[in-house]
């Protein structure tokens, strides 16, 4: 493993969520409140909407939304197969950058799932 952990990298930026929920708390209730109504089930399902999420996080090259994305789609119950689906298509549009951090979402959710697995 490389010294890149998911595991570091979500808790490190956690906690300067949670800094930012204290200083500017409207701004933070204002993306919260996007955020679940963006990824609330409709008529694409919440699993589809984290695989969507994370495709964007992997061609903006984003490890903490790789990391949150990963564990959300684990809780969500994502096989193996969808995960890796969904990073070919984001390695045939956005080419070799993109196949990177699709490697880099494999080890995200390599390291997080028997974590997360442990919890549930």
């Amino acid at each position: 493993m490389s010294g890149k952990s998911f595991v570091q990298i979500t808790n490190d930026v956690s906690a300067g969520l949670d800094a930012m929920r204290k200083e500017v708390p409207e701004t933070m209730k204002g993306f919260s409140d996007l955020a679940k109504a963006s990824m609330k089930a409709g008529s694409i399902d919440a699993l589809h909407k984290e695989l969507i999420a994370l495709a964007i996080g992997v061609s903006s090259r984003c490890d903490a939304c790789i990391g949150f994305h990963v564990k959300a789609l684990i809780r969500l119950g994502v096989s193996r197969e969808q995960l890796m689906e969904t990073l070919a298509i984001c390695t045939y549009m956005g080419g070799g950058p993109s196949l990177m951090y699709a490697a880099e979402a494999v080890r995200a959710y390599d390291e997080l799932l028997p974590r997360l697995h442990k919890t549930a």
